[in-house]
């Protein structure tokens, strides 16, 4: 074979670069002249990812695009949200258990009064906490006296805990009272016969504790102290 056939069969890059553009300016003009035809392959446009685009038709590219992002944003908000209070309710369980381990250390009724009151505002950040018992019957040093039917009247009748606004401040946290926004209230039964009494945690905050919240932590608290407390008698 000659050199000119190899030539032919095999033409530099300049030359398959002229080429191709000389067709490219063919069928571009092409294109120009009879539009439509691209614009009604609807298959070449989503090879090429593209769209067409008139003032008569809505683009669904950039609000798909737009929606994405948002659902995006609030997906990491609310996991956001999520991670913390994942963290506070740990945070809560491990103070929770580290005051149980200071209740059962009490050496008295008045150091088991004084711990609770320790508990509620170091650990947890309260205003107070109080350990209260209804006469009559002799009352532990310590703890605030209740009239006859007093966990009743703060509770309310067959109920274990309340979780708000506060009730009877004054009598409860004396000089302190001004200062309670919200209670966790849940109700102890001490000694057979059993003597009604209640261990009350104060908030500044209005909205620390609400009726929407659970009681269960207050509450197991609630049941250490009782069985501490069983531990000596009425003096």
């Amino acid at each position: 074979m000659s050199e000119t056939s190899k030539t032919a069969k095999n033409p530099t890059d300049a030359a398959i670069a002229k080429a191709l553009a000389r067709d490219w300016k063919v069928v571009s003009a092409f294109l120009r002249e009879h539009p439509g035809f691209i614009r009604e392959d609807t298959d070449l446009l989503a090879d090429l990812g593209l769209w067409v685009r008139a003032d008569n038709i809505v683009e669904f590219g950039p609000a798909a695009l737009a929606r994405l992002s948002a659902d995006k944003s609030r997906e990491k908000a609310a996991r956001r949200e999520l991670e913390a209070t994942a963290r506070v309710n740990f945070a809560a369980q491990a103070q929770t258990h580290a005051a149980v381990v200071d209740i059962l250390e009490s050496r008295n009724h008045a150091d088991l009064a004084r711990r609770v009151d320790e508990i509620a505002r170091v650990r947890f950040g309260l205003v107070a906490g109080v350990l209260a018992m209804e006469v009559p019957g002799g009352v532990p040093a310590g703890w605030r006296i209740l009239p006859p039917g007093g966990s009743d009247t703060l509770l309310g009748p067959e109920r274990l805990a309340h979780m708000g606004a506060p009730k009877a401040k004054e009598a409860i946290f004396g000089d302190l009272a001004e200062g309670v926004g919200s209670v966790a209230m849940v109700r102890l039964a001490i000694w057979t016969p059993a003597r009604s009494a209640l261990l009350i945690f104060a908030a500044a905050d209005p909205g620390a504790f609400s009726p929407e919240m659970g009681a269960e932590l207050v509450a197991f608290l609630a049941r250490v102290v009782e069985r501490t407390a069983e531990r000596w008698p009425v003096l």
